[in-house]
C-alpha cells in the first residue's frame, strides 16, 4: 500500500474521523513537488492532455496530529485525486520564482494545489490520556 504522511491540526483530524471533512489539500511547492505530483526524468511535472500537473497516486494517507510522539493518528483511505492551479481575478494562473535553473535563469512556479478526496477510515490511534495528573 502506497502511503503518504501528512501533519494535520486535531480540529481537522477530528472532521475525517467523524466523516465531515472527505477532501484534504496540499499546496504544491518546490519542497513538496517530489512527494505530490508525477514528474519527468528531468524532475518536470507530467501533464495530462488539458495541461493539468499529475499527482502521484496514493492508495492511504497517514495523518499524524502535530509532532509529538504521544500523537493522534489515523489511516484514511484516498479514492482518488487531482490537481488544481491557483488564478487571479482576470482568470490567469497564478506565478511565482523561486530558485534558479543550471544557467541561473529565475524558476517560475505555477501556484497549485492536490486536492486528495478521502474514503475510508482505516485505523485509528488515540493518545494516551493522562489520567489524574497532580493527585
Amino acid at each position: 500500500m502506497k502511503t503518504l504522511n501528512l501533519i494535520i491540526k486535531q480540529e481537522f483530524f477530528d472532521q475525517i474521523i467523524d466523516g465531515t471533512k472527505t477532501q484534504e489539500f496540499r499546496e504544491v511547492k518546490p519542497t513538496t513537488i517530489k512527494r505530490l505530483l508525477q514528474l519527468d526524468e528531468d524532475g518536470f511535472e507530467i501533464e495530462d492532455e488539458h495541461g493539468n500537473a499529475i499527482p502521484i497516486h496514493y492508495d492511504a494517507i497517514q495523518f499524524y496530529v502535530g509532532y509529538n510522539k504521544d500523537r493522534d493518528s489515523a489511516l484514511v483511505e484516498v479514492k482518488d485525486e487531482y490537481c488544481e492551479i491557483f488564478i487571479d481575478e482576470n482568470d490567469e494562473p497564478i506565478t511565482y520564482e523561486e530558485g534558479v535553473d543550471k544557467d541561473g535563469n529565475p524558476l517560475v512556479w505555477v501556484a497549485e494545489q492536490v486536492v486528495f478526496n478521502l474514503g475510508k477510515v482505516l485505523e485509528v490511534h488515540r493518545k494516551p490520556v493522562a489520567e489524574n495528573r497532580g493527585k
